[in-house]
């Protein structure tokens, strides 16, 4: 179960009913799974409302979308993005309730043989220490760059990306520390309006390189 940072599982309040359903439809053997995404033309999604105390706001859905024309973009022919319905989709991405120090979790399953992904994002910054809260609040863009991120790195893990101990990629993990405003600020930095998120690069090299060589 990759998350951003490692910790213990938390309780998924409104959504627990999700999660216990979608891990009752994996099967028992966690090695019988296809290991990642597959691109293949057409990549279904559907991206969930989030509860209110999730402190999910209106644009995290474009955020989201965002995120994922940006992994699809790194393919190496076309794949066509299709909004799907919830039972439909390949990847589900849902908006959960405040959970201290957690950023995301990716949790893959199979349906039809095919694996699909279930990727939750925390957008509630106040809870992800004093550092990040203080400079989301001064600074929506910051705020937003976050979740951007977040649902960057965890759909990574939807493509068969595992974490890396390099700060300058998008799969790091902070279970090796470090500066973390300094980590989302170097592409925030990058962003004069919210637009500029679609058009910035959240890759290193090295993430690239990866992605590639599970998606020739």
């Amino acid at each position: 179960m990759p998350r951003w940072p490692f910790s213990p599982l938390p309780s998924f309040g409104r959504l627990a009913p999700v999660l216990f359903l979608f891990l009752l439809a994996a099967p028992a053997c966690a090695q019988e799974l296809p290991a990642r995404l597959e691109l293949s033309g057409t990549l279904t999604y559907f991206i969930a409302d989030g509860p209110a105390e999730s402190g999910m706001r209106p644009g995290d859905r474009t955020l989201a979308e965002w995120a994922l024309e940006a992994w699809v973009s790194q393919a190496s022919s076309p794949v066509e993005l299709v909004p799907a319905p919830e039972a439909e989709a390949t990847i589900r991405i849902y908006w959960a309730g405040a959970a201290s120090g957690l950023y995301g979790q990716m949790l893959g399953g199979e349906r039809d043989g095919r694996f699909v992904a279930s990727v939750f994002v925390w957008p509630d910054t106040d809870g992800l220490g004093p550092g990040i809260a203080r400079a989301a609040r001064e600074d929506p863009l910051f705020r937003d760059t976050v979740v951007y991120l977040t649902c960057v790195h965890e759909l990574g893990h939807a493509f068969g990306l595992r974490h890396t101990s390099a700060f300058e990629d998008i799969m790091y993990s902070f279970q090796y520390g470090g500066d973390f405003v300094a980590y989302f600020m170097r592409f925030r930095e990058e962003l004069g309006a919210r637009s500029d998120i679609r058009g910035a690069n959240p890759f290193s090299g090295a993430d690239r390189r990866a992605f590639q060589r599970l998606h020739p």
